[in-house]
């Protein structure tokens, strides 16, 4: 029996999403992100993006879905876990957990793209475009008003019983959906945890992060030389930064995720500081083949360590 009605569309993209691997997904009406643009003004304007200029760029895009995707009706929101069952045990030399396996935005994108494919199958011809942190979209702000989580003092989206290692993307589409309702309550209270342990200060008392300051920020998108105002801050953090995370009372719900293609390289969890400091760009090459490490490039981890060592 064909679906045909709002309700069973949105039930049929849901459980799809569940078969495909994904968390969580939410659904919110296509429109202007009236309450955001303020705050992104003035998160721009007090030069928290440092020198990530494309911030600047595509500012009403980031506000308006409909600027990207033309006739937009619904923000189809979905979360992704990448919690990993083991971690590295060289504490000198660390990378972000999100990092450990092949890159997730190709990952994500191909499962994205076959439940487009899976919509357009079963309830026809729908146009939309797949969001994987890669286009100027404000991904938690659409997963809270979707009702996916709320946004903790780390900026990071939290759910309740997932906590925050989670990847989030989006799907645009020209289809009236039924919408979920905005998820408006914050659970972190006067928890201060992820602002108190930050080692470089970057969370601000007022919810809000100073990106020029975030570990992630300085061994990733920084490609100038690391300023020394940050010496013996990054606490052995090469390559992103997983404090705020690890401290958050939340996660101690997180569960290891059960996706084959995020299992980091055999030799990556047992390299000792040792290897860090002697890295070669084929042990680099071999070790990051598919990781999203291969943004920094070689040289810029290099950097990174040599930053740490020094």
């Amino acid at each position: 029996m064909a679906i045909i009605t709002k309700e069973e569309y949105s039930g049929f993209i849901k459980e799809q999403a569940k078969r495909l691997g994904f968390l969580a997904c939410g659904i919110a009406k296509a429109e202007f992100l009236e309450r955001e643009a303020p705050r992104l003004e003035t998160w721009l304007e007090n030069g928290y993006h440092g020198k990530m200029q494309y911030m600047e760029n595509h500012f009403d895009k980031r506000l308006d879905p409909t600027l990207l995707v033309d006739g937009a009706k619904s923000v189809i929101s979905l979360s992704y876990n990448y919690f990993p069952e083991k971690t590295q045990k060289a504490e000198e030399y660390k990378i972000s957990k999100y990092a450990y396996g092949q890159d997730y935005h190709h990952v994500i994108k191909d499962k994205l793209k076959e439940l487009l494919q899976l919509i357009n199958d079963e309830i026809g011809e729908v146009s939309g475009r797949c969001f994987v942190d890669s286009a100027p979209v404000l991904e938690r702000a659409w997963a809270e008003k979707s009702g996916l989580g709320w946004n903790g003092k780390h900026s990071l989206l939290i759910q309740k019983q997932q906590g925050s290692f989670f990847f989030l993307a989006e799907l645009i589409i020209d289809l009236e959906l039924t919408y979920d309702h905005p998820f408006t309550t914050d659970h972190c209270g006067e928890c201060t945890r992820c602002i108190d342990a930050c080692p470089t200060q970057a969370i601000l008392p007022d919810n809000t992060v100073d990106g020029s300051k975030c570990i992630s920020y300085l061994t990733i998108e920084l490609k100038d030389a690391i300023p020394t105002n940050f010496k013996d801050k990054t606490e052995g953090w090469m390559f992103g930064c997983d404090v705020c995370q690890d401290v958050c009372p939340w996660n101690r719900f997180s569960k290891p995720h059960s996706e084959p293609l995020f299992s980091p390289h055999e030799n990556l969890l047992d390299m000792k500081a040792r290897d860090w400091q002697e890295l070669t760009q084929e042990t680099f090459s071999k070790v990051f083949k598919k990781s999203a490490v291969k943004r920094t490039k070689f040289s810029g981890l290099q950097r990174n360590i040599k930053f740490i060592q020094e």
